[in-house]
């Protein structure tokens, strides 16, 4: 048991740069208590003393402000940095390594007492306020931008943004890191790609009128102007 809990010490240094103290972390970090107060809920959920486990969780969620069900399976070194509105649903799993934001819900798309709940593999990192929703798996080393709602599975290294989640780009290597803005967005790219089709179009089009003699109209487009300014710069401010 002792173990475990230094583990846990260990990977709040680990994964939040923070971290000053071991007296500042068993005392000051939320996250770190919300899961040693779910492992003890977990035991109980296990050993059918139900109405006790979900006490103790529910316990857990006001100390905390982390909603962790007693039933959900999590692995070991997993992290809740800044943890307010983390919501970990009932037949939830979470696998080694994992790193969670603030405001991240795992949460059911059922009524129906079965596998409701996302699965969340070894290494991912889930950005602030994403949510995943439904027996879905997130594969191992996937990274979950911030905002972003996961209704699919998603494979093993993908960078999954917006709303609903679009995979982005794959990532080869492991990586705990989730740096917001230096996500790519696919939304940006697609507005991209139409403005410099259009552009193709307009040129072939100035073409055409100067060998047929017309007189190409001045272009007062202003709104166009300022949209490709925007996304130029990658869609955001």
């Amino acid at each position: 048991m002792f173990k475990t809990l230094r583990e846990d010490i260990q990977t709040v240094f680990a994964k939040d740069p923070a971290a000053r103290s071991t007296l500042e972390v068993i005392f000051c970090y939320p996250g770190l208590h919300a899961l040693w107060f779910h492992r003890l809920a977990h035991l109980l959920w296990r050993h059918k003393l139900r109405f006790l486990a979900r006490l103790l969780s529910h316990l857990n969620r006001f100390l905390t402000g982390i909603e962790i069900h007693p039933g959900a399976k999590i692995g070991r070194r997993f992290f809740i940095d800044h943890g307010v509105g983390v919501v970990i649903g009932e037949t939830a799993e979470i696998g080694d390594d994992v790193l969670l934001y603030q405001g991240v819900v795992l949460g059911g798309t059922t009524l129906k007492r079965e596998k409701r709940h996302p699965t969340i593999n070894k290494n991912v990192v889930m950005g602030t306020g994403a949510v995943a929703l439904g027996a879905i798996t997130i594969g191992d080393r996937a990274r979950i931008g911030a905002g972003s709602v996961v209704v699919k599975s998603v494979p093993p290294g993908a960078t999954v943004v917006g709303i609903p989640g679009r995979i982005a780009e794959d990532h080869r290597k492991p990586l705990m890191d989730l740096e917001h803005g230096n996500l790519p967005d696919p939304v940006a790219e697609a507005v991209r790609f139409v403005l410099r089709e259009q552009d193709k179009l307009e040129e072939r089009l100035r073409i055409l009128e100067s060998a047929s003699g017309i007189a190409s109209p001045k272009d007062e487009l202003q709104e166009k102007i300022m949209i490709e300014t925007v996304f130029s710069q990658g869609g955001g401010i």
